[in-house]
């Protein structure tokens, strides 16, 4: 299972509809509450978060690789993506522990490649340097 947070109904659309075209189980954990449970009930391979989720996305983040977080919480891979200009949410980003960083375009244009990956459990290449 495929988990994305987008605050975006364009983001969620296109990643819920590119998931399903290609057969990859994906559904939405917009907050603690809904990571928890998907965490709890499935076998969560990956989270995708949109930086314009601001401190939202954040928290997921944080839920996963925080000093909280169980074996099977710091297993799941994480994907942000944004805008390109976005470099200090990026930053925070990866210091939370967000294991791949995109900017908007690039996501978009390989979203049902990463989807693939992270569905298999492989890692994802980013487009934006450290």
């Amino acid at each position: 299972m495929v988990l994305y947070c987008c605050n975006d109904l364009l983001w969620s659309t296109r990643v819920k509809s590119t998931a399903d075209a290609i057969g990859v189980p994906c559904r939405p954990a917009r907050n603690p509450e809904m990571l928890k449970a998907r965490l709890a009930d499935c076998d969560v391979k990956a989270l995708i978060v949109d930086m314009e989720t601001g401190p939202a996305g954040l928290e997921l983040i944080h839920l996963l690789r925080g000093p909280e977080a169980g074996e099977k919480a710091r297993a799941v891979r994480i994907v942000v993506f944004g805008p390109h200009v976005a470099t200090e949410a990026f930053a925070a980003a990866k210091q939370a522990g967000a294991d791949t960083l995109m900017a908007r375009g690039a996501f978009n244009h390989h979203l049902g490649k990463v989807l693939q990956e992270l569905h298999v459990g492989g890692a994802v290449a980013s487009d934006l340097h450290d």
